[in-house]
């Protein structure tokens, strides 16, 4: 019981639901968390840890309500949350305070889950790299001269220094995956609809989906069960419930690696650590082949229908960040032929993976082609020796997987020798999100590099104040 805030969601549920421990005591541990290691990393960017006492010690009076009941979760601050500011990373909303909550938002809270508050996320999410005018950068636990990834990047940081144990997060171009593969935890692209995001300027719109972050699969799954299931505002919300795969392991499964996803540029130390994926899945049974792929419809149908939808939602709003006004202005030049276009692209990469998939259970592959980057770089501008045009380029691995309509989890896979996290991308297709999810727990638990914490002290003055607390 001495490190709370290090035990899984799923552990922390089991001894709150038993009355071995308090939800105001799990609180506590993580608010403690928060105040010694928050300075150093920027993740936790608007804490509510008054409304979230109040909230503990009602769950402590009550039976328990749902499955995460007097779980502490931290909410991206592009996710609305009432009473509660949500900036969305950008100074034209800094003091934004919603009045109603997300659909996420709610289905965690009917769930028992604790808001602890926000993390910080690039303007609008534009970008994996979280830096903004309102909060700064956020930084890697693992080395703070690094980048913790983006967009969900505060919530990938948050996990992995223990200040909470469930975060929620989104994904258009890897906005869940690459921060999770930076900060050594586990982040879930979901089948778009599996997890409905109602919206009432681009309901159709598929590029872009809200899904859950934690430190093991096991959590990550716990939290997909609370946050999917249909919702009727979502045109494609999906009806079934979702529900993990009874079988463990992935004996006899027939596995596809691909070093590079098509001839992308891949970081020397990226690529050796996510080589040696395949043999670990060897080891535990499945039959793995590597494969040569070709992804190329992806980029321009991506980024056609990531500009619509950047001029879609914020053409009418003026004094932009610089990278969300580029996508705006990109999206301003889109015809309706480029439409056109991108939606043949794009059906013709989904019919030749829907034949992939039917040769193979899963793909596997580096989830960001580069480990984390200096934190004062906007962007990566080479990979590999390999210039880059604009600050997209170096995303390609994530958003090339996104145009798919296909479930992807980023999952632990080793360290660089300087001690950097890489991640691995586990793919499947559409709507097997639990054949991912069984994968990459069976890869987790093989490999046990989700076990290694980051290597972060608090600031002197911050342990002195703790009158004699070890410094954790």
């Amino acid at each position: 019981m001495s490190e709370l805030h290090y035990l899984t969601a799923t552990e922390l549920a089991r001894l709150i639901r038993a009355r071995q421990v308090s939800a105001v005591e799990v609180l506590q541990a993580h608010l403690d968390r928060v105040e010694r290691v928050n300075p150093r990393v920027n993740a936790i960017v608007t804490l509510a840890a008054e409304q979230a006492m109040d909230a503990a010690k009602a769950a402590d009076a009550e039976e328990p309500r749902g499955p995460l009941h007097g779980v502490p979760v931290a909410h991206k601050d592009l996710l609305d949350t009432a009473g509660i500011r949500t900036t969305y990373g950008s100074p034209l909303f800094s003091g934004n305070i919603p009045e109603k909550d997300d659909l996420i938002v709610q289905r965690l809270t009917e769930a028992g889950a604790i808001n602890v508050g926000k993390t910080n996320t690039p303007e609008f999410g534009t970008g994996s790299h979280t830096v903004n005018e309102v909060f700064g950068v956020t930084r890697n636990p693992y080395d703070l001269s690094k980048s913790a990834g983006g967009s969900s990047g505060g919530a990938a940081a948050a996990l992995a220094c223990g200040m909470v144990p469930l975060a929620s997060g989104s994904d258009m171009g890897g906005s869940l995956r690459n921060p999770a593969s930076f900060c050594n935890v586990v982040g879930l692209r979901p089948t778009p609809g599996r997890v409905p995001s109602p919206s009432e300027t681009a309901a159709w719109y598929t590029l872009s989906v809200q899904g859950p972050m934690a430190r093991t699969v096991e959590d990550v799954t716990l939290m997909l069960s609370v946050i999917s299931g249909f919702d009727p505002r979502s045109p494609y919300s999906i009806k079934e419930v979702f529900a993990a795969e009874p079988e463990e392991g992935v004996a006899g499964l027939r596995v596809a690696w691909s070093p590079d996803l098509g001839g992308l540029p891949v970081d020397a130390a990226t690529a050796a650590v996510t080589a040696t994926a395949p043999g670990v899945f060897e080891r535990l049974g499945a039959h793995v082949e590597q494969v040569e792929l070709d992804l190329s419809d992806a980029e321009d149908a991506f980024r056609t229908y990531r500009a619509w939808f950047y001029a879609l939602s914020y053409g009418e709003l003026t004094g932009l960040g610089a990278n969300t006004a580029w996508n705006v202005e990109q999206g301003r030049r889109v015809t309706g032929a480029d439409l056109a276009r991108a939606e043949r692209a794009r059906s013709r990469l989904y019919q030749r993976m829907a034949a992939f998939f039917d040769r193979y259970d899963v793909l596997i592959a580096p989830v960001s082609q580069v480990p984390p980057f200096p934190a004062e770089d906007p962007y990566v501008r080479e990979i590999d020796g390999v210039p880059l045009p604009d600050y997209l380029t170096w995303m390609r691995s994530a958003y090339w997987i996104s145009v798919l309509h296909a479930p992807a989890a980023s999952v632990p896979a080793g360290f660089t020798p300087s001690g950097l996290p890489v991640g691995v991308q586990i793919v499947g297709r559409p709507f097997a999100d639990a054949r991912v999810l069984r994968v990459a727990r069976a890869f987790e638990r093989a490999t046990g590099f989700a076990g290694r914490r980051p290597p972060l002290w608090p600031p002197a003055a911050l342990a002195a104040r703790r009158s004699g607390r070890p410094p954790l």
